[in-house]
C-alpha cells in the first residue's frame, strides 16, 4: 500500500466505501469509542467538521471495543448513539479492531507510517494515560499499535500520513495544523 487511498472500508451503514473516494481532501481518522470517557472528544471533532468541510476537511470515524469494550453495540446502536447525544454528522464506519493480530490493514498502515511517540507528559492528563497504559496495559505500551480510543491520524491532501495525535490531544488543538494542510 503506497497511499490512505488504496483502502475500503464499510460505513456503519455496511456499503463499501473506497477511501480514493476522499482524494484530495484533508483526513482526520479517529478510532472512536461512543461510552469512553474521551467520548467527550466528539463534539470537538464534529466542530472541526463543521468549520473546515467546505475547505476539503473530512472527519472518518471508525469505532472500536477493543479498549475496554467502550463500543459495545451493533453499527446501528452506534450510529444512533454518536447522532442524538454527540450530534455527529460526519461518517462513521463499522467497528474495525485497531491493534494486534486482527488489526484492519488501514491502522496497521497508520501506524506504520506514523510510529507512537509518546503521550504528552508535560501534562497531568498526558502523564495519567502514560501512567493508565504503563500500569494496567502494559502489552499495549510496547510497539507502535493504537494504545486507546481516540488515537487521530492526519493525512493530507496527497493522501500521505502528516501526523499522529494521541487519546489526550484534544480535536480542537489540530485547528492550525488542519488549516495549514488545506
Amino acid at each position: 500500500m503506497t497511499s490512505i487511498y488504496d483502502f475500503q472500508l464499510n460505513n456503519i451503514n455496511g456499503s463499501p466505501v473506497a477511501l480514493s473516494a476522499y482524494r484530495g481532501k484533508v483526513l482526520l481518522i479517529v478510532n472512536t469509542a461512543s461510552k469512553c470517557g474521551y467520548s467527550r472528544q466528539l463534539p470537538g471533532l464534529q466542530k472541526l467538521y463543521e468549520s473546515y468541510r467546505e475547505q476539503g476537511l473530512e472527519v472518518l470515524g471508525f469505532p472500536c471495543n477493543q479498549f475496554n469494550a467502550k463500543e459495545p453495540g451493533n453499527s446501528l446502536e452506534v450510529r444512533e448513539y454518536c447522532e442524538q447525544n454527540f450530534g455527529v454528522t460526519f461518517p462513521l464506519f463499522e467497528k474495525v479492531e485497531v491493534r494486534g493480530g486482527e488489526a484492519h490493514p488501514l491502522f496497521v498502515y497508520l501506524t506504520e507510517q506514523a510510529p507512537f511517540r509518546g503521550f504528552d507528559t508535560e501534562t497531568s492528563e498526558g502523564q495519567k494515560m502514560d501512567s493508565f497504559v504503563r500500569d494496567k496495559y502494559s502489552n499495549y505500551y510496547a510497539g507502535d499499535g493504537v494504545k486507546w480510543n481516540f488515537t487521530k491520524f492526519l493525512i493530507a491532501r496527497d493522501g500521505q500520513v502528516y501526523g499522529r495525535y494521541e487519546t489526550t490531544t484534544d480535536p480542537l488543538e489540530l485547528g492550525a495544523i488542519i488549516q495549514s494542510l488545506l
